[in-house]
């Protein structure tokens, strides 16, 4: 059997792209694009090659995906990140079940049954988990206020936002960036005790 794409799990970001484009580099394979969650070589490659990318593949964290359920989920979750985190492939006045639908290849109604059965998790859920990292993500960043991260993550108000926020997180939106604001600049104090160096390490996890 011979192989033209590959999908990939846990390929979520911009530096595993990265990751991934040098390991098959390295292994002297061609690409002819890279995306999140996929690639596509330049030609054909054998079970020996497979073999070689699925350990180069697993020892930096990710996951070479062969059967189409797996490869479905993967998708998914590809584009709800790329649609939340980097705003690609979603456009204006479209339902977003109707855009995954689109996107996926696949009835919504199969993958959301697919999704929830797989995952313990509704896609609809996993939504709004990835808009309230986002969330997170910005208020870090502090270039745009809480009404601009509402109309960017397409709440209908700020109060929505908030609440929801509050319920996934515990913390409202300003709390949650006052700590934030606090940790950034406390980092020379909180790296005195190793119990601080590892709260640095799960702050720094966090803004990846």
């Amino acid at each position: 059997m011979s192989y033209e794409e590959l999908h990939i799990k846990n390929m979520v970001c911009n530096r595993c792209i990265k990751v991934v484009n040098e390991e098959l580099t390295k292994l002297g394979f061609t690409i002819k694009s890279i995306e999140l969650g996929k690639v596509e070589l330049g030609s054909t490659i054998d079970e020996k090659d497979l073999d070689s990318i699925k350990l180069s593949l697993e020892a930096n964290g990710f996951e070479l995906l062969s059967d189409k359920k797996s490869r479905i989920i993967s998708k998914i979750k590809t584009e709800i990140i790329k649609a939340v985190h980097y705003g690609v492939g979603v456009r204006e006045n479209i339902n977003f079940s109707d855009f995954l639908s689109r996107q996926v290849g696949n009835d919504y109604s199969y993958i959301s049954s697919l999704f929830s059965s797989t995952e313990g998790i509704t896609i609809e859920k996993y939504l709004i988990l990835q808009k309230i990292e986002r969330a997170k993500e910005l208020l870090v960043y502090d270039e745009l206020s809480l009404s601009e991260i509402a109309i960017q993550l397409d709440y209908s108000s700020v109060q929505y936002l908030s609440n929801q926020f509050k319920k996934i997180t515990g913390l409202t939106p300003t709390h949650f960036k006052k700590i934030q604001k606090n940790k950034r600049l406390g980092l020379d104090k909180l790296l005195k005790t190793k119990n601080n160096v590892n709260q640095f390490q799960d702050f720094v996890t966090d803004l990846q």
